[in-house]
């Protein structure tokens, strides 16, 4: 049994509330189980320097985690001067994962920058992260459209992500911590609306793990991620 007694291809409870900032284009809190994500989207009439004259746009995103967003307070990166290289490699996923299902020709010379803040972490803060702020993006998008400032919609298709484990050799999906810090094998899944996998981010952790494991686990993720697609509609055209 699960420490949280859910079935093995069971998501935790997910919630993708959005407009929960006034003032970003796009925001959403999106919520697995006890993780808890403040995602907002914002968009620039500009882009990097390095891509002016491009023709094309930028989507990028920073992501951090609030001092009690864990069982103890941790130092906020800001004071410490630098990002950890967690962070780093979060962030940079998130804004990959985004830029696979943009045309960011389409997007024109202009940047959408994605924040995720991490309110409350229970495992899983990275899958949370993509599946909010592709919501962000999307509502961030769709009003410029409707201010006639975007001609087309530059985003091709839907992204999301979830997390899959062996839990006492038990393939299992959307691992909590719980779950996470006691697995023999944890791994991150970004897949789109199409079945195209962005990113797969798999790791034996306490012992490896064979083809059919892996199999067994991507099974899970699809399966995971459909369910994800679905809210994901849901929570832009609310």
């Amino acid at each position: 049994m699960r420490p949280s007694e859910r079935l093995p291809d069971q998501l935790r409870p997910v919630t993708l509330e959005t407009d929960v900032n006034r003032y970003a284009e796009g925001s959403c809190l999106v919520s697995f189980g006890h993780t808890k994500v403040l995602v907002t989207a914002s968009v620039e009439d500009k882009v990097p320097g390095w891509m002016r004259n491009s023709g094309q746009g930028w989507v990028t995103a920073e992501y951090g985690m609030l001092p009690r967003a864990t069982h103890t307070r941790g130092r906020r990166e800001a004071a410490a001067g630098k990002q950890s290289g967690r962070t780093q490699e979060i962030q940079r996923l998130i804004g990959r994962s985004l830029r696979a299902v943009v045309d960011l020709k389409a997007l024109g010379e202009r940047q959408v920058l994605i924040d995720c803040d991490v309110i409350q972490a229970d495992g899983g803060t990275r899958t949370a992260s993509i599946t909010g702020a592709w919501v962000a993006m999307a509502l961030a998008l769709k009003r410029h459209r409707e201010k006639g400032l975007l001609a087309g919609d530059p985003i091709l298709d839907q992204v999301a992500a979830v997390s899959c484990g062996l839990y006492k050799d038990l393939p299992v999906l959307d691992l909590d911590y719980d779950e996470d810090s006691t697995a023999e094998t944890d791994s991150n899944f970004v897949l789109t609306g199409s079945g195209q996998i962005v990113e797969i981010q798999a790791t034996g952790e306490k012992r490896g793990f064979s083809r059919e494991e892996f199999n067994q686990l991507f099974a899970l993720a699809e399966l995971g991620c459909n369910e994800l697609f679905t809210l994901q509609r849901h929570a832009i055209a609310g």
